[in-house]
C-alpha cells in the first residue's frame, strides 16, 4: 500500500523531503506541500507539486495519511496537535520541540487520538555512526569508557532564523540534537551528569558553538562538541575503550581501528625510555608487535530507510525505530543541557 503525504513547511528541509524521499520511497506519494510564504509555494508550482493554500485544507484533505512538518522549531509543536486530532499520522522535523514539555503534550495526544507520530532523526542512518555502532556492537574494541562525537566547521554566523531564539534557533538545538539521539540510540544506560558550555561567537542571542559531557550510569563518558568557529576539525569520532581505539575522521569516513593484538602482553621494563618528550615509561610508544591495525567495517546506509519504516508500521510489518519515548530522552538531555549553562555547572539526571 502507498500512503500519501503532505509537506508542511517547503523551505530547505522541506525541499529535501521533496527531493530525496518521497522521489525514492516508493510506498509513500507526494500528495502536496504547504508553505505560509507565496515565493516557496510558487516554488512548487514551478516545479509541478501540488501547493495547499492554508494549513486547513491540508488537514481537512482525506487522502493524505501522513504530515511532515518542515517548518522553524517554534511552531511543530501546535501544528503536530492538530494534525494528529485531524487523524493524521504525524512525522516532525527535529527538533521536535523547544523543551521536553513540549514533547510530552503532543505524545499525549498521539496516545489519545491513536495516530503515528514519529521525528525525523535521519542521521541513525549516518554512514560514519553506523560505522561506530557495529564497532562497538562487534566488540572489536571492548568496552567503550569516553566516546567523543564532534561536528566542527568554520562558516561562522547562523543563518536566517536559526539565529533566533524564539525560533528555537542555536546549535544546541540544531546538530546537537542529531548527536544527542544517537549518543542516547548507541549508549544504553542511564544519563546521571550533564555539564555543558555554550558559546556565543558571532551570533549574539543563541549558542553557536557548545561542548556537553555526559556521564552515564554504566560508566562512559561522552563528550558533544558542535563548532562553527573551528578551523582545524578534531575527528567526527574519537572512542576509547578497554582493548582499543577507533577513528572516524569525518563523513566520507576515513579512519581506522588500532586494538590489542591476540596473546601479545606488554612487558614492561626497568630499563628507562627515552623519547621527545624526555625519559618515560608510561607515554613511550608501544611496542608494535602488541597491537594490530584494522580497516573500518563496510556499511551500507540509506537515509530513506526512515520513510520506509514509517509505511512498514502502518502496514503492520515492523515497530517504529524512531519512538517518541526515545526523542523524549534527548528533549530532557537538551533541557539540562541549558540548565548547566545557566547555573554554570554540572546537573545531576535521572534520565
Amino acid at each position: 500500500m502507498a500512503y500519501r503525504l503532505a509537506i508542511v513547511g517547503y523551505g530547505g528541509m522541506g525541499t529535501w523531503h521533496q527531493e530525496n524521499v518521497m522521489e525514492r520511497v516508493k510506498e509513500i506519494q507526494l500528495a502536496g506541500v504547504y508553505d505560509i510564504r507565496k515565493e516557496r509555494q510558487q516554488a512548487a508550482i514551478e516545479r509541478g507539486i501540488p501547493v495547499y493554500e492554508s494549513l486547513q485544507q491540508v488537514l481537512a484533505d482525506p487522502t493524505v495519511d501522513i504530515v511532515t512538518i518542515a517548518t522553524p522549531n517554534n511552531f511543530h509543536k501546535e501544528i503536530a496537535i492538530q494534525a494528529l486530532r485531524a487523524g493524521k499520522n504525524v512525522i516532525s522535523e527535529k527538533p521536535v520541540t523547544m523543551c521536553a514539555e513540549d514533547l510530552e503534550d503532543i505524545m499525549a495526544v498521539a496516545k489519545e487520538t491513536g495516530r503515528l507520530f514519529s521525528v525525523h532523526q535521519n542521521r541513525r542512518w549516518d554512514k560514519d555512526y553506523c560505522i561506530i555502532k557495529k564497532i562497538l556492537a562487534d566488540g572489536t574494541i571492548g568496552q567503550p569508557y569516553f566516546i567523543e562525537s564532534r561536528v566542527q566547521g568554520s562558516r561562522g554566523p547562523l543563518h536566517g532564523w536559526r539565529g533566533f531564539p524564539e525560533n528555537g534557533g542555536g546549535m544546541v538545538l540544531d546538530w546537537g540534537i542529531h548527536l544527542l539521539d544517537q549518543m542516547l540510540d548507541l549508549i544504553d544506560s542511564k544519563v546521571v551528569d550533564v555539564n555543558a558550555h555554550l558559546f556565543s561567537i558571532h551570533t549574539p542571542k543563541v549558542d553557536d558553538n557548545f561542548k556537553a559531557t555526559i556521564r552515564f550510569e554504566n560508566g562512559v563518558s561522552y563528550l558533544v562538541e558542535v563548532a562553527t568557529n573551528c578551523f582545524i576539525n578534531h575527528p567526527r569520532w574519537h572512542i576509547s575503550a578497554k582493548d582499543g581505539t577507533a577513528t572516524v575522521e569525518d563523513w566520507d569516513c576515513g579512519g581506522k581501528i588500532v586494538r590489542l593484538a591476540d596473546n601479545q602482553e606488554l612487558e614492561w621494563e626497568d630499563v628507562i625510555v627515552y623519547t621527545a618528550a624526555g625519559p618515560t615509561r608510561t607515554m613511550a610508544p608501544r611496542p608494535q608487535e602488541t597491537t594490530q591495525q584494522l580497516d573500518l567495517p563496510e556499511i551500507q546506509t540509506d537515509w530513506s530507510d526512515f520513510y520506509r519504516n514509517i509505511a512498514a508500521v502502518l502496514d503492520g510489518t515492523q515497530q517504529l525505530i524512531v519512538r517518541p519515548e526515545q526523542c523524549l530522552r534527548v528533549m530532557k538531555v537538551v533541557d539540562a543541557i541549558f540548565l548547566s549553562q545557566k547555573l554554570g555547572t554540572s546537573v545531576h539526571t535521572e534520565i
